[in-house]
Formats: structure tokens, sequence, C-alpha cells
């Protein structure tokens, strides 16, 4: 994490507690010549642009008056959509049953990229099932060797 996201989180948390959502990830990116930073919120029953607008409105008006962020950039709060990132050991919690898109840093049976059913998350281990042309097959991924992931949207 860097030291912008740093501030920022310390910045938008309590603000995102009073309001009763979570904080999913905080990006402080270059795009092109210009600068972004992106609070991705949700909730249970997910975020609408109310929520959004509150959470930019109060940070602003941190921002202003902190002001961690020497230069211009854009601010945008926003869901983190349909193929949220999974990065913390409770959202992977939350998507057991889920389809889900997993990379890993070296290969797993040859393999590097799985996407499937989250079937488990416990003691360090991910069991995915994977459809291999007809048939399925549980993958045990080691939760160290995850590089990231998200969730999956599969067109039938």
């Amino acid at each position: 994490m860097s030291k912008v996201t740093e501030v920022i989180e310390g910045l938008v948390s309590p603000i995102i507690q009073e309001l009763g959502l979570e904080l999913v990830e905080i990006e402080y990116v270059k795009e092109g010549k210009s600068w972004f930073l992106r609070v991705y919120i949700d909730k249970d029953n997910g975020v609408d642009i109310e929520d959004c607008g509150l959470v930019s409105e109060r940070l602003s008006e941190q921002l202003d008056s902190v002001d961690p962020i020497p230069h211009n950039y854009f601010l945008e709060v926003s869901s983190p959509g349909a193929e949220r990132p999974l990065k913390k050991d409770k959202d992977f919690e939350k998507a057991i049953g889920k389809n889900v898109f997993i990379k890993t840093y070296e290969p797993i049976d040859g393999e590097k990229s799985f996407e499937g059913k989250l079937l488990e998350f416990a003691g360090g281990q991910l069991k995915i099932e994977v459809k291999i042309k007809t048939r399925k097959k549980a993958i045990e991924i080691p939760y160290d060797k995850v590089a990231n992931a998200r969730l999956a949207v599969i067109f039938s």
C-alpha cells in the first residue's frame, strides 16, 4: 500500500463505518496525464449513487483540510462492480458458492489461471471447482500462492 492510500484509508474509514458501508479497495493511479484516486465501497445489498455521493462529499471535505496529494487528481467513489476483487479473508468467505477467477504466482497443475465455483476457504487453502471440457474437477490452491482474485460473471 502506498503512503497516499494509507492516508486516504485513515480519512475514509470513519466515514465508511458511520454509514454502515465496507471499504473494498483504494487505488491511486496515473492514467495518461491524469491522476485518479478511486475508492471502492460496498454493502450487503449493494451501494447506490447516493451512498457514493455521500462518501465522495465527506471525503472531499477531509481531503481539502488535510491535502495529502500535492497535485491535481480526480476523486471517484464507486461500487466494485459485479467482478469485485477478493482481497481479504472475509471476501473469500463471502464468495463461497460463487464463481471466481483466480491467478496464481506459480503454476498449479500446470496452470496459473482458474475460473470456477469457490467450494471452500479454510486452513490457508482455497478449493475451487473448475470445468474441464465436460467434467468437473476440484483444485486446491494455497492462499499464499494467489496473485489476485475476483468474483467472476459466467455467461451460460
